[in-house]
C-alpha cells in the first residue's frame, strides 16, 4: 500500500500506477507565492497508460511493403529513362530500362498481392475512384502503368517493332504512356504512407514526394549505368546527378524540419540504412561524375551503388514509421506545436 504524505507519495509500487511520463523532474520555479515560498511544479513529459502505443503500428512486412516501395520507384523511373534513351537513339539504354521497368512492376505487384493476402483484393480496390483517396488513386495509377510497360517491353525485346510498323507504333505508343505514369507510380507510395497517422511519415509528407522521386531516379539511372554502354549511358549519368542531389536535399531539409520529431530517422536500425543509402548514393555520384562516361567497370559499380543506396533508403524510411508509432512520445508530441499554434 501507498501512503501520501506532505513529501509525496511513499511506498508507491513501480510500474503500476498510470503516469503521464516515464522520467519526471522539477523544473525551476517560476513564481512565489505570497509568503515567499517558491511553487514548484513537475516537469512536462510526454507518455501514456504503461507506455503502451496510442496508435497501431502498421501490420505491413519489410520484404512486402518496403519492398513495393523500392520497386515502384524504379519501375516509374526507369519508363521515363526508357523513353528518353529511345527518343535520342540509345536503343540499348532504351531496352534495358524497358526490361528493367518491367520486371521491377511485376516484382513490386507480387509483393502488393502478397501482403494482401488474396488477389482478388486489389481487383476490389478498383470498384471506386475517389481522387481524395491515394490509395485508391494509387491502383489506377498501378493498373493503368503495368500493361504499357508490358507491352512497351516485349515490343522492343521481341524485334517485332523493326519488322512490323503497327507494332512499332504501338510500342511507342505504350513507352510514351509509361512515361506518362511512371512518376505517378514512383512517388504516389509517398503520398499513400503520408497520409496516415504515423508519426514519422505524417510529419513528413511535405518532403517525402520529393525524397521518393529522386530516389526512383537514382535507382532508374543506376540499373541503365549497369546495362548500357558508356557510349549511351549520358542520359543515365544526367539522371543519376539530378535524382541524387534531390533525395539527398529533401531529406537532409526533411530532418532539420522535423527537429526532435525526425529521430526515428537517426536511431536503431532506421538511422543504419538511411546512413548506409547516403553513403552508397554519395559514392553512386563520385563515380558516376568521375569515370562512369569512359569505364564500363566504373558505371556498373556506381550503379549499383546508386540502386542499393535506393533500396536502403525505402527500407530505412519503413523502419522509421514503425518505430515512430511504437513510441508514444512521436504521437503525442507531434500534436503539440498544432495545438499551441
Amino acid at each position: 500500500m501507498s501512503d501520501v504524505t506532505r513529501q509525496g507519495t511513499r511506498g508507491q509500487r513501480p510500474g503500476r500506477e498510470a503516469v503521464p511520463g516515464a522520467r519526471g523532474g522539477l523544473e525551476r520555479p517560476h513564481r512565489r507565492r505570497r509568503g515567499g515560498e517558491p511553487t514548484v511544479t513537475p516537469k512536462a513529459e510526454f507518455g501514456s497508460y504503461y507506455g503502451r502505443p496510442i496508435i497501431k503500428a502498421p501490420t505491413w512486412t519489410a520484404r512486402d511493403i518496403a519492398g513495393y516501395l523500392f520497386l515502384g520507384g524504379l519501375a516509374g523511373g526507369s519508363s521515363l529513362l526508357a523513353a528518353g534513351a529511345e527518343w535520342t537513339g540509345r536503343p540499348v539504354l532504351a531496352r534495358s530500362a524497358k526490361l528493367g521497368a518491367l520486371g521491377a512492376i511485376s516484382l513490386a505487384t507480387v509483393a502488393l498481392i502478397n501482403d494482401l493476402g488474396r488477389p482478388e483484393r486489389f481487383a476490389n480496390m478498383l470498384r471506386v475512384f475517389k481522387p481524395s483517396s491515394p490509395m485508391s488513386m494509387g491502383s489506377w495509377i498501378l493498373a493503368a502503368y503495368g500493361p504499357a510497360a508490358g507491352v512497351a517491353a516485349i515490343a522492343d525485346a521481341s524485334g517485332l517493332a523493326g519488322r512490323f510498323t503497327p507494332i512499332r507504333l504501338l510500342g511507342r505508343a505504350a513507352t510514351g504512356w509509361a512515361a506518362l505514369t511512371g512518376p505517378g507510380v514512383a512517388c504516389y507510395t509517398a503520398v499513400l504512407i503520408a497520409d496516415t497517422a504515423v508519426p514519422a511519415w505524417h510529419e513528413a509528407h511535405r518532403e517525402l514526394p520529393f525524397v521518393f522521386c529522386g530516389s526512383a531516379a537514382a535507382a532508374a539511372a543506376g540499373l541503365g549505368l549497369i546495362a548500357a554502354p558508356t557510349g549511351e549511358n549520358a542520359p543515365a549519368r544526367a539522371s543519376a546527378l539530378f535524382g541524387a542531389a534531390l533525395e539527398l536535399a529533401a531529406e537532409l531539409w526533411m530532418e532539420r524540419r522535423l527537429g526532435e520529431q525526425a529521430r526515428p530517422y537517426r536511431t536503431g536500425r532506421a538511422g543504419t540504412l538511411l546512413r548506409a543509402a547516403r553513403i552508397l548514393t554519395a559514392a553512386g555520384i563520385a563515380g558516376t561524375s568521375l569515370a562512369a562516361g569512359r569505364r564500363r567497370a566504373v558505371a556498373a559499380v556506381a550503379g549499383g551503388a546508386l540502386v542499393a543506396g535506393s533500396a536502403c533508403l525505402r527500407f530505412g524510411v519503413f523502419e522509421a514509421g514503425r518505430a515512430s508509432a511504437l513510441d508514444p512520445h512521436y504521437t503525442v508530441a507531434s500534436q503539440r506545436p498544432k495545438i499551441t499554434a
